[in-house]
């Protein structure tokens, strides 16, 4: 049942992301960008937990989870750190997945040579 679960709220989510592409004049870099804000609105008011909680990787790999990773981040700063956490906690939180996708960027930029198709 987790695998459902992660399918259809990763799907639903792409499917909403391929709708905003499609009807509206959004550029994908603003649609992306929108879905990190929404992560991080819905997880301050309370939603994106019992949604991460249910959807399983369908709901924490997609921008949405990104965002509520950082929401999570600076909330856990602020409750050890007071004030200072706004600054920190989403950067702390979110350090290594960041890490990780700079560092097999830089080894596939490496590996491939880039080019012109044609």
């Amino acid at each position: 049942m987790d695998y459902l679960n992660a399918f259809l709220c990763g799907g639903l989510l792409c499917a909403i992301g391929q709708i905003l592409i499609d009807k509206t004049q959004l550029t994908p870099a603003r649609i992306l960008t929108g879905y990190v804000v929404a992560g991080v609105v819905l997880s301050a008011v309370g939603l994106y937990e019992p949604l991460a909680q249910w959807g399983g990787a369908g709901a924490t790999v997609p921008l949405t989870g990104f965002g509520h990773l950082l929401a999570k981040g600076v909330r856990k700063a602020v409750d050890t750190d007071g004030w200072l956490g706004v600054l920190t906690g989403g950067l702390t939180a979110a350090a290594g997945g960041v890490a990780a996708a700079t560092f097999f960027a830089a080894v596939m930029a490496a590996l491939c040579k880039p080019g012109v198709k044609r």
